[in-house]
């Protein structure tokens, strides 16, 4: 179960603090509930995915964990960009415990990636769609309750997506998904529930097709 309580989060400008982001998002993630996250550019979703993983802190409430979250796939951060691909995959291996099983965790990752010798280069000289690539690789290399997605089946060319398509088909059962994609189709075929975040506010469904309806119809107001 994941617990978003009264969540407000905007960013500082050269100007002085922007406008809220998000504003009063409060919701709860039922254990085993995949979940797609839709409405307009700029609307919050990747601010939501980040604040849920933990790679960002809202200005007010809190998100509560009571299951184990992957960072956010598609999310370029927490990398040290000094340091090559295998290198940052070592320390994070290292920092889940898995000092036993580094070789075979590096060999997932790796291979997961599909970045050739860029692996031991510095993440500074990556691309950002081989940094998503690298993200996603390490987020399948651990075991988590739920995966955060940020548009990473629309990430790399067509063998890379049907890759990662079927990395998602191969965590129903066992894991669940919190994520966002502008493929209505890709959501209906990974989620159940719906979240759509208009003007700040976060609006929740039991279907994710009540979500698209309800987004698709604040279009054409």
């Amino acid at each position: 179960m994941i617990i978003v309580d009264n969540l407000y989060k905007r960013y500082q400008t050269s100007h002085g603090p922007g406008k809220w982001v998000l504003e009063d998002v409060s919701f709860v993630i039922p254990r085993n509930v995949s979940v797609g996250l839709v409405g307009r550019n700029g609307a919050g979703k990747s601010t939501l995915l980040r604040l849920i993983g933990g790679v960002d802190k809202p200005n007010r409430g809190h998100v509560e964990h009571r299951c184990r979250v992957s960072w956010p796939m598609g999310f370029g951060g927490g990398l040290q960009p000094s340091l090559t691909g295998r290198q940052n995959a070592k320390f994070i291996c290292r920092i889940h415990g898995h000092e036993d099983d580094i070789p075979e965790r590096l060999a997932y990752i790796q291979a997961f990636a599909e970045i050739g010798d860029a692996f031991d280069e510095p993440v500074k000289t990556y691309s950002s769609g081989m940094k998503s690539r690298l993200q996603f690789g390490l987020s399948l290399a651990f075991d988590f309750d739920v995966y955060i997605s940020d548009e990473v089946t629309s990430t790399g060319d067509a063998s890379f997506k049907q890759k990662a398509s079927q990395a998602f088909k191969d965590l129903v059962g066992k894991s669940s998904l919190i994520m966002v994609s502008h493929s209505d189709g890709t959501l209906k075929d990974f989620c159940t529930a719906g979240i759509w975040l208009d003007k700040g506010r976060a609006h929740w469904f039991d279907h994710i097709e009540d979500a698209l309806t309800a987004y698709k119809d604040s279009l054409n107001l």
